[in-house]
């Protein structure tokens, strides 16, 4: 039964586009602060060509990264992108993801 009731949850959280499956934001610090903020900024506000990242939902920034770590071509700054993404594990997105959701 609670296997049912936790998949169901999941469901919802996808169906409403929230991260259900968050990650844990103080480790998304912890990394965010080694390896985005020196272009992205301390607080996500954005940098000269790097975008502002704060107020972007878990899920949005979470299937970025992936699309990123995958190699597909996203935009303009995907060649600057895609090795930060390529050296991060599935956690470490999901970390990233929840602590970058958390700031305004």
């Amino acid at each position: 039964m609670k296997k049912i009731v936790v998949a169901l949850s999941a469901a919802i959280a996808l169906m409403s586009g929230s991260a259900f499956a968050a990650g844990d934001a103080a480790a998304g610090k912890a990394k965010f602060g080694s390896i985005c903020a020196s272009c992205h900024g301390m607080n996500g506000e954005g940098m000269g060509i790097f975008p502002k990242l704060s107020g972007k939902p878990a899920d949005k920034t979470a299937a970025l990264l992936k699309d990123y770590k995958a190699g597909k071509t996203v935009g303009a700054n995907t060649a600057m992108m895609a090795p930060q993404a390529a050296s991060l594990s599935d956690a470490d997105i999901d970390n990233l993801a929840a602590y970058i959701a958390t700031l305004k």
